[in-house]
């Protein structure tokens, strides 16, 4: 089975396989959750220094920062599925 690969932006991606949940960053117990990542260095910032739009958490424990919407990171992964396989210019 393929490693299937979600792009979070700027080149950076994540293991959809290993994707638990993907949120907003606005709520209290979000930035309790990001500052405990910081804290335990269980949190990987894919920002670039800009505005996180999006909050991964992984199977792993580890926090994933994201300059992405939600809802743009969920389209990719649904649109990964569609794709055609077997195509090795992708």
């Amino acid at each position: 089975m393929p490693l299937k690969l979600i792009n979070i932006g700027f080149g950076n991606m994540i293991s959809a396989d290993r994707l638990i949940a993907i949120v907003a960053p606005d709520s209290a117990p979000i930035k309790r959750v990001i500052q405990e990542a910081r804290d335990r260095d269980m949190l990987i910032d894919a920002t670039y220094g800009r505005r996180t739009r999006a909050v991964i958490i992984m199977d792993s424990d580890h926090i994933v920062l994201s300059a992405i919407m939600p809802e743009t990171i969920s389209g990719r992964m649904e649109n990964r599925g569609t794709e055609s396989e077997g195509n090795p210019d992708e």
